[in-house]
């Protein structure tokens, strides 16, 4: 073995698995510039470990996006993400993601509807509401997912 191929394969042991493979899906989100929620909800998830691509649109341009993806007015919440081949929708959990894509249920994706308060990105435990994060099936019917107090 050459010196140099030894010490780079030395170097790439100590790295750690998840460096090496790069697996790990992006989450790509479409929010308005002026929504704080929505950058608060952004920086929830990259501290729970996700790498995140946040795009600024005007208002028009995310309710054309979440009409692309067929997501029900009494669906919707404020910003609109895609992650593998889900949909997050509004304020859903970080963990709630993890376990989405640890499942892989045959769906289209996750939804928090609204804006509640106790909700990532609004205030966080304790602010006030319980709220449920629904999944959305392929077929566009709900059902509970996961329910947050």
């Amino acid at each position: 073995m050459k010196r140099r191929t030894f010490l780079l394969a030395g170097a790439a042991a100590t790295l750690p698995l998840r460096a090496l493979a790069n697996t790990e899906p992006v989450i790509k989100v479409l929010k308005t510039p002026t929504c704080g929620c929505c950058t608060a909800w952004v920086d929830h998830v990259r501290q729970a470990g996700f790498t995140v691509e946040a795009q600024d649109v005007d208002q028009d341009a995310l309710y054309a996006f979440k009409d692309r993806l067929q997501i029900a007015p009494e669906l919707a919440g404020c910003h609109t993400a895609i992650i593998s081949d889900y949909f997050i929708e509004g304020h859903v959990p970080a963990a709630d993601i993890t376990r989405l894509l640890a499942e892989q249920p045959v769906a289209r994706g996750l939804t928090v509807p609204g804006m509640p308060m106790s909700s990532p990105g609004m205030g966080g435990p304790g602010a006030g509401d319980t709220f449920d994060t629904l999944l959305v099936g392929s077929d566009g019917v709900t059902s509970v997912f996961a329910s947050h107090s």
